[in-house]
């Protein structure tokens, strides 16, 4: 006879593995389905990029070829023309904003009884002011004094002598040129 007892064998709730299992196997496709959602919305996005792209690329093709037929309709010998025009606005503009009332305030507080100022032209090119005076004295030293002193002030640099001649009333004549940096644009109060 067999003796077996049917309490020592374990009692497994088989039902409650099913559900679990029955749960995750339901998330598992819940996701699955949400991921080829995102797929395929994601490829027909990239689809509509990639055309547009191949528009843009189309578009930029067909405007370096227009602006290539500009270029070459374009006369070189009249945009040079004008290049140079324009160049002249500027400069006329330049001289137009320049402070003739500063530049001689300075020149006037800086010179001597002794020395006489003759003429005077300034050359403005691409923001540098070039000054070309011509001046008189009664002794070279005196001229000397002045440039000294110009270049004391810290708005002329560059003070440089170009000629030196002798008049019919015994006076020194001589040819400055310096590069004219005024207060404001020199940093100064």
């Amino acid at each position: 006879m067999i003796r077996t007892n049917l309490s020592t064998r374990p009692f497994y709730n088989e039902r409650a593995v099913h559900v679990v299992l029955g749960l995750v196997a339901a998330v598992v496709f819940a996701i699955t389905v949400w991921q080829l959602q995102r797929i395929v919305s994601l490829s027909q996005h990239k689809t509509d990029l990639n055309a547009s792209i191949g528009r843009d690329r189309n578009e930029a093709a067909n405007l370096r070829q227009q602006a290539a037929n500009v270029r070459r309709g374009v006369n070189q010998q009249d945009l040079r023309l004008i290049a140079t025009e324009a160049k002249e606005a500027n400069q006329l503009i330049a001289q137009r904003t320049f402070s003739w009332t500063a530049l001689f305030n300075q020149l006037e507080a800086t010179l001597p009884p002794e020395v006489m100022l003759v003429s005077i032209r300034p050359d403005i090119r691409d923001g540098r002011t070039n000054i070309a005076m011509e001046i008189q004295g009664r002794r070279t030293e005196d001229i000397v004094d002045f440039f000294d002193q110009l270049e004391k002030t810290g708005q002329f640099k560059d003070v440089t002598w170009s000629q030196q001649s002798a008049t019919e009333g015994d006076l020194q004549r001589m040819t400055m040129n310096a590069v004219y940096v005024p207060q404001a644009a020199g940093g100064k109060s």
